[in-house]
């Protein structure tokens, strides 16, 4: 693989993907980065959303970085401790991880326990609201942690998706710039 190829981008939304006024709408309609888009985003299956990942990262050659939110960052890391393509990421930014162990998980995500919590091959940032609804701070560290990446506390900025009021994420592309 060339390393000088400017990375593609590819947007890994969470569970019922990412609507009109989610950061990754704008991005990929703004920057024309690329939405994997899956099979069923109500009741997602995490070896069919790994399998989608695999096809879309080997339709062409050049790198990619990924950058997840919510359950698209629990697909990184279980894509990533199963697939034999992990040389094809560059980077990872992951968003608001959702937790899908809590008590109050919807059953729609019980085919995502056990969190995999293996170490990313490749570099990634981790960036985490305090008062983000679907995973505690302390979680999110946990992940960060586990995931070997590096952290980014954005602030009281609920689950960082559309209703934060974050519109296009300047400040959220900025660091995804920065592990290019």
């Amino acid at each position: 693989m060339n390393e000088t190829v400017e990375p593609r981008v590819l947007l890994l939304p969470g569970w019922n993907g990412s609507g009109a006024s989610h950061w990754q709408s704008r991005w990929e309609a703004r920057y024309g980065h690329r939405r994997v888009e899956q099979d069923d985003w109500l009741w997602p299956r995490r070896g069919d959303w790994m399998a989608r990942l695999d096809e879309v990262l080997l339709e062409d050659e050049s790198p990619a970085v990924l950058v997840a939110h919510s359950l698209g960052c629990h697909l990184v890391a279980a894509w990533a401790a199963h697939t034999q393509h992990t040389a094809r990421v560059r980077a990872a930014l992951l968003v608001a991880p959702a937790d899908p162990q809590r008590d109050d998980a919807p059953p729609n995500l019980y085919n995502w326990r056990p969190i995999v919590r293996q170490r990313l091959p490749f570099a990634s940032l981790l960036v985490a609201s305090s008062n983000d609804p679907w995973c505690s701070l302390t979680e999110a560290a946990a992940l960060a942690a586990d995931w070997g990446s590096a952290w980014c506390l954005l602030g009281a900025h609920g689950h960082i998706n559309g209703e934060s009021g974050l519109g296009d994420w300047d400040a959220g592309h900025a660091l995804l710039k920065s592990l290019v």
